[in-house]
Formats: C-alpha cells, sequence, structure tokens
C-alpha cells in the first residue's frame, strides 16, 4: 500500500525531515539560550547601575582584571587628565551609530596611579587615518564620576591592527596602555558620565537594559518548524496515497469502458 515509501524520492525526503527535526529543536535551544543570557545581562547592568557610586579604587587595581559583578558600576576618581597619554580609538559609533573616534585620556589619580577614561565620541573624516581634533579636557584637579568596564582584547572580537597613526589604538585595554604611560594603570576603564562640559566628546549612553530583543520568538519559531516537519510528512504520505489510488481507479475505469475483443 505505501510502497512508495521505498523509491528514491521518498527515501531522500524522508531522510532530509529525520536531519531537519534535532536541527530545528537545537536552533530552538540556541535562541532559548540567547534569551537568558540576554535577560541575565540586563539584570547585570540594572544592578550595576543601582548601586551609588564608590571610589575607583574600591574595585580595581593595577594589574587586576575587572570582576563580571562589577562592570557597569558607577565609580568616582579624584585627580587631574594627562593629555600626553591621549589616544583614540578608531572605528567606534556614536549613540546614533555615525562612526568616528573615541577619546581616552589618563586620568592620574591623587596617588599617581591612573585610570583610562573614555571620554566620548568625536566624528572622523572618511579615511580615519589621520589624528583628529580633539577637545581639551577640563584642567585642574576634578572630581569625575563614570561606569566601570572591563578591558578590551583581541579575542572579543575587535580588530586589532599594527601600523596605525602615532596615538590611534583599536582597542582600549589598560596593560597594553600602561606600557606606554610608564605608570601603574587601574585594571579596566570608566565611560565619562561627568563632569562632561559643552563643547567637550559626546558622552556614551547607558547601555540598553529593557529590550530582551526576539530570541524568544525565535526559539518558539524554530520549535514550531521542527513540529510541522513531522505533520507535512504525514499530510504528503496521504496526499501521494490520495493520488495512487484515484489514478488506480481512473486506470481500471479505463479497462472496463474498453470492449472486450478490442
Amino acid at each position: 500500500m505505501y510502497r512508495f515509501l521505498l523509491t528514491r524520492q521518498w527515501v531522500i525526503l524522508t531522510l532530509v525531515g529525520i536531519v531537519l527535526i534535532p536541527v530545528m529543536i537545537k536552533l530552538g535551544f540556541w535562541q532559548l539560550h540567547r534569551h537568558e543570557q540576554r535577560v541575565a545581562r540586563n539584570d547585570q547592568i540594572a544592578r550595576s547601575l543601582e548601586h551609588a557610586p564608590v571610589p575607583v579604587t574600591d574595585l580595581t587595581a593595577p594589574g587586576r582584571e575587572v570582576a563580571h559583578e562589577n562592570v557597569w558600576r558607577r565609580v568616582t576618581a579624584k585627580g587631574t587628565y594627562d593629555t600626553k597619554g591621549e589616544v583614540v580609538v578608531r572605528l567606534r559609533t556614536d549613540n546614533s551609530g555615525k562612526s568616528g573616534f573615541m577619546v581616552v585620556t589618563p586620568f592620574v589619580l591623587d596617588d599617581g596611579r591612573a585610570v583610562l577614561v573614555n571620554r566620548g565620541w568625536i566624528p572622523a573624516d572618511a579615511g580615519q587615518r589621520e589624528y583628529p581634533k580633539v577637545p581639551a579636557p577640563p584642567s585642574g584637579r576634578i572630581d569625575l564620576t563614570g561606569r566601570l568596564r572591563a578591558d578590551e582584547d583581541p579575542g572579543s572580537g575587535i580588530r586589532d591592527t599594527k601600523g596605525l597613526p602615532p596615538r590611534m589604538i583599536m582597542i582600549i585595554n589598560s596593560e597594553r596602555q600602561a606600557k606606554e604611560l610608564h605608570r601603574p594603570v587601574l585594571g579596566g576603564f570608566l565611560e565619562l558620565v561627568s563632569p562632561a562640559p559643552e563643547g567637550q566628546p559626546q558622552t556614551i549612553d547607558e547601555p540598553d537594559h529593557s529590550s530582551i530583543g526576539n530570541h524568544m520568538a525565535y526559539t518558539v519559531q524554530w520549535w514550531l518548524f521542527s513540529a510541522f516537519v513531522p505533520v507535512g510528512w504525514v499530510i504528503l504520505v496521504r496526499r501521494e496515497r490520495r493520488d495512487q489510488i484515484a489514478a488506480a481507479a481512473a486506470a481500471a475505469a479505463e479497462e472496463e469502458a474498453v470492449p472486450a475483443g478490442v
């Protein structure tokens, strides 16, 4: 009755369906894990931003990685900017997605140690090959507030390129900059919050920690697709069987219609 299932066409179709089901289930779990990661990230950012600011030296030190639970914490620092060690980071976008530079200036604390401060974004020409005109930071001793970030590294997916023009970098990394500054540099860096007077680089907005994306919708979508495969296979089998029965009935009717002896 269902011998057609042994034909080459149906064997291939069945095997494809068998392969697709676990693949789609796995893709659904992948999207589910991405959803869970996004929710966990949002929760961690929210917790960090809720904390009252603390001195930066409470959360990091030279040669020390910023702990995951301390990323995005608001911190304070007292000292002066050191423009001699200032650099710009290529291929960075502003809050609207426009490409340019981030301005990173060492901030020397009262004890002589420094912390890298991302003062914000400035526009660049199309080539981004010449050092841009950077607004000077506030002079003198100041108190600043920023969000603590972990060091960037080439493994994070940010390209690190040799042969850049002087005072240009691709990633913000305290250990690398410490070698250039010849002074102890606290691990991680700060995203400046205040003070940011008019005419300074555009400060970076707080990270979005409200949106959870469409990962859960994609999860349900993949799992529905995996359920549709066997359902669709059964529908096709029944349709093929019905068509074969109809074809056989039509052939039998034609044979009956032919006069005997013809």
